[in-house]
């Protein structure tokens, strides 16, 4: 059979994609670093006034600097209340460092709350993208593997059909496979 003029490309759909200009793997990663990188600054231009400034907090606060900062701070107060002034502010039990500390808590459990909320829904888009590039890569392989199946048949190097092949290459199914998680989960939990 003669190969068309232009190569074979009329048969192949033709994308203008980074990967077809890739000349090694290092290419490649680049390309998908560089394919998330602007995804992430899609996600981040989407932020709200609030969604930026739970974001600060939350960063600012889960340092251990923080922490000793508020120790240090929550040690003097006591310390000035109860030995630096002969008419202390706050004398003990603390009653408005309490107050501080308790107000403080609330909304940086807030924050800290928006934060998460926020980065929940960056995660589930990312297993989202996952789970559709890892299906559409298992239907990639399963077509591939009748496509190599019928070479080897073809070329005589394989004589009949693989059980495990002809295994392999039906489209698994997102439903069953769940079902069956959920089976192994539920046998683990009554034998428990």
């Amino acid at each position: 059979m003669a190969e068309p003029a232009d190569g074979g490309a009329a048969q192949r759909p033709q994308h203008p994609s980074r990967y077809r200009e890739a000349r090694s793997v290092a290419d490649i990663t680049r390309a998908n670093v560089q394919a998330m990188r602007k995804l992430d600054e899609a996600e981040n231009a989407q932020h709200t006034v609030s969604d930026r400034f739970a974001n600060l907090v939350a960063r600012a606060c889960g340092h251990i600097a923080f922490a000793i900062v508020h120790a240090i701070a929550f040690g003097g107060w006591m310390l000035w209340n109860t030995f630096g002034t002969p008419h202390p502010p706050d004398p003990y039990p603390f009653t408005l460092l309490t107050l501080w500390a308790s107000a403080e808590g609330i909304f940086l459990m807030s924050f800290v709350l928006i934060s998460q909320n926020y980065q929940a829904r960056i995660s589930e888009r990312r297993n989202q993208l996952d789970l559709q590039i890892n299906l559409l890569a298992e239907q990639e392989n399963s077509r591939m593997l009748v496509l190599l199946e019928d070479i080897a048949l073809k070329t005589g190097a394989l004589t009949e059909g693989d059980a495990e092949i002809g295994a392999l290459v039906q489209a698994a199914e997102p439903e069953q496979v769940v079902r069956q998680i959920d089976e192994a989960y539920d046998d683990g939990k009554k034998g428990g």
